[in-house]
């Protein structure tokens, strides 16, 4: 099976689901690509995001329709991110503790950066032990709207 793509417009941006059987990434992206192939499944995951968006809920329930890859720390590190409340941040540092790899500060923001699911796994919920933003793929501007949205509602 070929992998599909399926783009959907928000007040972020452009946001593209990849997709075969489940669903491989979320992403931001600049333009609608060439082949838009929606389908139920991206559909599905879409309407969640939506919702998060219009602050309609704060959860959500399609995890089992991710195929989540990566390195095993990765994956701990991701799944942290998911047990982050909505509304609340986490330091890197505090992450690392919670996998119990404390000095494990570079690794836990090199993991974060390579979160494949935009939203749904919250990187944007991580911050730096000041305070400060820290980094963010889609730019420091996208992760302080994300921030601000959970803290309005």
């Amino acid at each position: 099976m070929d992998k599909k793509y399926a783009y959907y417009k928000t007040k972020l941006g452009i946001i593209k689901i990849s997709y075969q059987e489940k669903v491989e990434s979320i992403e931001l992206v600049d333009k609608i690509g060439f082949n838009n192939e929606r389908s139920n499944l991206s559909d599905k995951i879409f309407y969640q995001i939506d919702m998060y968006l219009k602050r309609e809920i704060k959860e959500f329930d399609i995890y089992g329709d991710l195929e989540i890859t990566g390195t095993d720390f990765q994956k701990s590190v991701w799944q942290e991110l998911i047990n982050i409340p909505y509304g609340e941040t986490r330091t890197y540092k505090e992450i690392a503790q919670k996998i119990n790899n404390p000095k494990a500060l570079r690794a836990v923001g090199t993991a974060i950066g390579k979160n494949p699911f935009f939203i749904i796994i919250p990187c944007h919920r991580v911050i730096r032990s000041d305070g400060k933003m820290g980094g963010f793929a889609y730019g420091l501007d996208v992760k302080e709207k994300l921030l601000d949205l959970e803290k309005s509602y």
